[in-house]
């Protein structure tokens, strides 16, 4: 019977094909206006590491001012550490896996006279960086705890930088000059882009890795400049680099890797009294109030996915609604059209449920219709996103098969609610007046 319904409703197409062309283009338009925001949306907030994101944390203490919270919210800690606390926490060694980070930048001069000089970004790290990341590799492997502690000078390559430098050959024990030193390459990345970049939200969620890593206290040896943002509550007491890392300015983070609930509470206990013993010393003025937020809940907190992505999403629904109400109508003239051919089945049999499966399968039809149109229509509008916010967005702004059967199951739902009362109007027409017209 299913068959049937189909082949009556291609009929039915067929007899009324600007009506059917214009519902299916309505429904099409609000698919893919909604399918554009909800696939941004559903990307933006997606785990980035789910094999790990709940063991992963992000740590943050409340050095900030005693009169003003941070961005003047009084219970928020400071999305950032200092230079002091960044290092007395890694000295520590009190989690599993720890790094303390920070971002940088420097001038590479390529070894080739055919390849001008050019500013690269840094990411300076700690050697537990890569695995608690799950960072992949292409050629070699990350520096080791010797390189961290005698601030050696080896750096990790991305793989475009390798690309750019070395023409993608192995470059693993080749120099290569950054900052005027002479580094070793212990390793080149394979393709690697966290979306979001979730280890580094404060400088941009969605901005690319960066091209270089390399032990984090060359940032002290080679007075490496501040890249990102940078807070800070009072001005340093002094001039100079030493300075600023010896003062109250944020512009670390740190993240920790805690195998078990266990060992985020013997983690926390460390961070209280840690500061506590810092208050001792006369700093962190403000109540005691640290932080540690597992990947999903530092992207919520730090609003990852932006309130106006949120809006326009919110506003594509309400156009899918629009869309809806005109399918109705459209719906409603043509089932008024058809009301002579409704009451001669009605004469000869055909029951109110007949007519209700044959048109909601008709309805349906459109929607899977339009629903397949509407995808062309998402996928056109997640191209011109990438047009306009770049390649960084290329695995953003992109259907994967979750959002590809969402759509049609949107468009088949709605399609079938906006059939729901022409159908039921069409099922009730008295048989008797229509064949008296007739």
């Amino acid at each position: 019977m299913f068959n049937y319904y189909i082949k009556l409703a291609f009929n039915s197409f067929k007899r009324n094909p600007i009506l059917t062309g214009l519902m299916i283009t309505a429904i099409a338009l609000g698919i893919g206006a909604s399918m554009t925001t909800i696939t941004v949306n559903y990307l933006m907030s997606a785990d980035p590491i789910p094999e790990k994101s709940s063991q992963l944390f992000h740590v943050q203490v409340d050095s900030w001012d005693p009169n003003h919270g941070f961005n003047d919210e009084p219970n928020t800690p400071p999305n950032q550490l200092t230079w002091t606390d960044a290092t007395n926490l890694m000295s520590a060694k009190k989690a599993f896996r720890q790094t303390a980070m920070a971002k940088s930048g420097a001038i590479i001069q390529p070894n080739s006279p055919d390849i001008n000089p050019f500013e690269a970004s840094i990411r300076l790290a700690f050697k537990d960086f890569f695995p608690m990341f799950n960072v992949p590799f292409k050629y070699g492997n990350g520096w080791d705890q010797q390189a961290d502690d005698d601030r050696q000078l080896v750096v990790v390559l991305s793989k475009e930088i390798n690309d750019k430098v070395f023409a993608g050959e192995n470059s693993v024990g080749n120099s290569i000059v950054i900052f005027g030193q002479s580094f070793r390459v212990i390793g080149v990345l394979d393709a690697w882009q966290p979306l979001p970049k979730f280890y580094d939200v404060n400088n941009g969620a969605f901005d690319e890795p960066e091209d270089l890593f390399m032990p984090f206290y060359l940032k002290q040896e080679l007075e490496l400049p501040n890249w990102g943002n940078t807070n800070c509550w009072k001005t340093p007491e002094g001039e100079g680099f030493t300075a600023f890392l010896q003062s109250e300015c944020i512009n670390f983070q740190m993240w920790v890797e805690l195998k078990t609930p266990q060992d985020k509470q013997a983690y926390m206990s460390f961070l209280n009294n840690y500061v506590n013993d810092q208050k001792e010393l006369g700093r962190f003025p403000r109540p005691l109030n640290n932080q540690l937020l597992n990947v999903m809940q530092w992207m919520d907190d730090q609003d990852v996915v932006a309130d106006d992505a949120q809006i326009m999403m919110w506003l594509s629904f309400m156009f899918l609604v629009v869309c809806l109400l005109n399918t109705i109508g459209l719906q409603l003239a043509k089932f008024s059209a058809k009301s002579g051919e409704i009451g001669l089945r009605r004469a000869v049999g055909a029951t109110k449920r007949d007519l209700f499966m044959q048109y909601t399968v008709e309805t349906g039809a459109v929607g899977f219709a339009g629903g397949l149109f509407g995808l062309v229509l998402a996928l056109l509008g997640l191209i011109g996103i990438r047009q306009l916010y770049g390649e960084v967005l290329n695995d953003l702004a992109s259907l994967d098969l979750t959002m590809i059967a969402l759509a049609l199951v949107l468009s088949l739902l709605a399609s079938i609610c906006a059939g729901l009362y022409p159908t039921w109007r069409a099922c009730n027409i008295a048989p008797a007046s229509q064949l008296k017209s007739q």
